[in-house]
């Protein structure tokens, strides 16, 4: 089968296409999927560039949506034909974070091979039903971006109708999260350093835009847009850069979701306006295959549809980081073949 694989140390230039050996069949509780689509995140950037060493060979990709061709012995939960996706943690079933979850050790296109290939042949547990009427792209940003923004807003920040909601940038996961929070009731407040960004997620459904190289004091901006109040919960995915100006914007007592590192991975944090604003600070993973579940249907209830900027050829892989890297985007990266 047709796979790309990461060559030891890692660089978008040692990205290679290789015929490898078919999965064969299922065995007792699998599944064989024939994948047609992934979406990139700053995760499989990270492997997929040498910034987390992996195995020589490795297939990248923890994103992967297909059909089922064939199901194993006691496998129940699928037919041949249902449409799938992947999950970020296949060994995290439902439940609070734990140790296994607390690496990568068991992350498709990490620890173990991902999905930019054209079969999977693994657990039943590591796929969940994609939403009906779905395209294999728009399913395949649901494993990463969309159960993090999930996570953070209904699993853990328990978002109800009426709350605001601040949203850093316009890649996947913050467009996600701008779309679950209207879809909720919520009003959003979007961050971008592009005005025409700012426009597209005011299409969206985003209440307020705030351009940040106009106004570097963003978070001050913020609370004047509140009123003074400050926002219930923040989507938090720069890190060191920007945490200072996101303590500044919630609310007392609100809650901050922090996703990513962007701006790197350690810095100061301003603990003491932190312990003033009472605010919770979170980090956090993606989520379990449970939360993905309920996301799911979430989707399939409210309408909501992911936003896909581009789409690139499986083969051109390394192309599409390249795009990603450049920072133009506004929503998901796909691959499909």
């Amino acid at each position: 089968m047709k796979a790309i694989v990461v060559k030891a140390p890692g660089g978008l230039d040692r990205l290679e296409i290789r015929d490898l050996a078919d999965p064969g069949q299922p065995g007792a509780g699998e599944i064989r999927v024939a994948l047609h689509a992934t979406s990139l995140n700053f995760h499989d950037l990270l492997v997929a560039n040498g910034s987390i060493p992996t195995a020589d060979g490795r297939v990248p990709m923890a994103d992967g949506a297909g059909v089922v061709e064939a199901v194993g012995a006691g496998v129940t939960e699928f037919q041949p034909g249902d449409h799938v996706v992947s999950c970020f943690f296949p060994q995290w079933p439902a439940g609070p974070a734990f140790d296994a979850v607390g690496s990568f050790a068991g992350t498709p296109g990490d620890g173990i091979d991902g999905y930019a290939a054209q079969y999977a042949v693994r657990p039943a547990s590591a796929f969940t039903r994609a939403p009906r009427g779905w395209s294999h792209a728009e399913a395949a940003t649901i494993t990463t971006a969309g159960l993090t923004a999930w996570r953070a807003l209904v699993g853990d920040a328990q978002l109800k109708a009426g709350d605001v909601v601040l949203t850093l940038g316009t890649g996947g996961v913050s467009i996600m999260a701008l779309q679950i929070a209207k879809a909720m009731g919520a009003q959003v407040i979007v961050t971008s350093s592009s005005d025409e960004k700012l426009d597209r997620a005011r299409a969206l459904g985003a209440d307020h835009g705030i351009n940040y190289r106009q106004r570097a004091d963003w978070g001050k901006a913020v609370r004047e847009l509140t009123g003074g109040h400050g926002v219930d919960h923040v989507i938090e995915p720069g890190g060191p850069g920007t945490l200072a100006q996101s303590i500044h914007a919630v609310r007392v007592g609100g809650h901050i979701s922090l996703i990513g590192v962007l701006t790197g991975r350690q810095g100061e944090v301003p603990t003491s306006m932190l312990m003033a604003r009472q605010a919770r600070l979170q980090g956090l993973i993606v989520g379990s295959r449970r939360q993905q579940q309920e996301y799911v249907a979430a989707l399939e209830q409210t309408g909501v549809r992911p936003v896909i900027d581009r789409s690139f050829a499986l083969e051109q892989l390394a192309e599409a980081f390249r795009f990603q890297e450049g920072g133009n985007h506004f929503g998901k990266i796909v691959a499909e073949w």
